[in-house]
């Protein structure tokens, strides 16, 4: 019903008017897609679609034709109504864009094409009569193009139109009339007007320099400005000398001029001094100007009437977008201005408020949802913050406790080996009066040197254990600062080499105790 409505509006506009429609497009029949069709010359085409796009402000005139795919060439066309030859008429193209993805670069203009196109062989160098629309990469790269074909060659417009960018529906009008003059609008607005020969350098000039005319002799082209020359210099003028000494300077009393020299004021500046006196400059009374040549009609000039004058069968998109998104729709081309204002009014200029709300209220809504989810990040960050440091805090404890544990087993372990040392110590005397005795039973036995040698020896294993156990002494001191496992390790290190020289001493010992017997031995015999 929707559909039906808009269509049945449109037709009785189109009644209405004096001109024609050659093509109409609203793209409010979900058939309308499968008018365009895709060229065959390349298989990397993008997809288009039907779609109303996120924000509208009439879902009756929102529909349009889609680009989908991101990066892509599109290369697509649909075939007139009836082919449009605009001599003696005017032409207008128009249409409507959405820049929904808020486009980084990528173009969404129009070419209209010839009757004899081939469709399925369209690509970027296929001839056209007319492209216009929008081009925008990046910030400085941005048109309108409005381009035109004459004698077979593609020409510009020799001004630079600044296309629409933001995320809204804009509404682009060219406008070739049956008098060789234009507009170029957006939404509603002309932004260039004027003669087509002017503002497309297509044709040769009217006019030209006559090359035959030549500078008079008596042609004065400079100086513009000369001296005065009834100007005089006034005679209190002062133009010299710039300083002079100073009047007021004294000489000083301590100066010696035998020693110093001859004395001289310092040099102040001269207050009357005014400068290098010239005279004031007037006009030259004979300067004319830069000379140019007179212009005279160019005799290689002449009016075109075929200037603007399209012949057009299919209108296409030859296209490549970085990022999809763009929004075509509303398409017409016809040779009635009238008709083309009536048809922007209702497809386009009476929903742009709607379409201005519906995205300021989706823009709102996303704000709102970033901003939420901004302070759930943040109340997540603050949790994870709190639970780290609780766990730091009871990692620290835990350590606390091992520490003091390890303290207290080094504490005990103190006891232990104090009462080693006891030990040691009892059984280190009783091999001393061991030893006393076996020195005294030494006396007698004819080489003393070697016991000696042997009590050396057993000496130096005794201080080696004595010294050891200072290590392991000091070892434990140290361990009560060191973390636990350290301090244990290096305990257990230090009661192994007191072990190992406690055996060395034993074993030193017995060998004491058997030469002792050899040497009675001897004693008997």
């Amino acid at each position: 019903m929707r559909c039906s409505f808009a269509l049945t509006t449109l037709a009785a506009l189109a009644s209405s008017a004096l001109g024609r429609v050659y093509y109409e497009e609203t793209f409010s029949s979900s058939e309308s897609i499968d008018k365009f069709k895709p060229s065959k010359a390349r298989d990397d085409v993008g997809t288009i679609k039907i779609s109303n796009g996120k924000w509208y402000g009439s879902e009756e005139h929102a529909a349009g034709l889609q680009l989908v795919d991101d990066a892509r060439f599109y290369a697509y066309s649909a075939k007139l109504k009836r082919p449009f030859n605009t001599k003696g008429k005017d032409f207008i193209v128009q249409f409507t864009v959405k820049y929904e993805q808020d486009i980084d670069c990528g173009g969404a203009y129009l070419k209209l094409l010839p009757p004899t196109f081939e469709p399925e062989k369209f690509d970027g160098d296929t001839e056209y009569e007319v492209m216009f629309g929008p081009d925008i990469c990046g910030s400085t790269n941005r048109r309108v193009h409005a381009i035109i074909n004459y004698n077979n060659t593609n020409n510009q417009i020799d001004k630079v139109i600044q296309p629409r960018g933001d995320q809204l529906s804009h509404q682009y009008t060219f406008w070739v009339k049956s008098d060789k003059t234009f507009e170029i609008r957006i939404d509603n607005k002309v932004q260039e007007e004027g003669k087509i020969e002017n503002f497309w350098k297509v044709l040769p000039d009217k006019q030209i320099s006559d090359p035959d005319a030549k500078q008079p002799e008596d042609w004065v082209d400079g100086p513009a400005m000369i001296e005065d020359p009834e100007d005089e210099k006034p005679e209190e003028w002062v133009d010299g000398p710039a300083t002079i000494p100073d009047a007021d300077a004294k000489k000083p009393e301590d100066w010696d001029d035998d020693m110093d020299g001859d004395w001289e004021a310092p040099m102040v500046a001269n207050p009357e001094y005014k400068g290098e006196w010239k005279p004031r400059m007037i006009k030259n009374p004979e300067y004319k100007g830069e000379w140019t040549a007179p212009l005279i009609d160019n005799p290689d000039y002449n009016q075109d009437e075929d200037l603007a004058v399209f012949n057009i069968g299919y209108v296409g998109l030859d296209l490549w977008t970085v990022k999809a998104g763009t929004i075509f729709s509303n398409i017409l081309i016809t040779d009635d201005f009238d008709y083309a204002s009536q048809f922007g009014n209702t497809t386009w200029a009476e929903n742009v408020e709607g379409e201005i709300a519906a995205k300021k209220a989706i823009d709102e809504a996303e704000a709102k949802k970033l901003e939420e989810e901004r302070k759930e990040r943040e109340a997540e960050a603050e949790a994870k913050k709190a639970e780290d440091k609780e766990e730091d805090e009871k990692a620290e404890k835990d350590k606390k406790e091992e520490d003091d544990e390890a303290v207290d087993e080094l504490e005990n372990d103190d006891e232990v080996a104090e009462k080693r040392d006891a030990d040691e110590l009892e059984e280190d005397d009783k091999l001393a009066k061991d030893e006393a005795e076996a020195d005294a039973e030494a006396d007698h036995v004819e080489d003393k040197e070697d016991i000696v040698k042997e009590k050396k020896d057993a000496e130096d294993e005794k201080a080696a254990a004595k010294k050891a156990r200072d290590e392991e002494k000091a070892a434990k001191k140290a361990a009560k600062k060191l973390a636990a496992e350290k301090a244990k390790k290096a305990a257990e290190e230090a009661a192994k080499k007191a072990e190992e020289a406690a055996a060395a001493a034993a074993e030193a010992d017995d060998d004491d105790e058997d030469n002792a017997d050899k040497w009675d031995g001897h004693e008997e015999l």
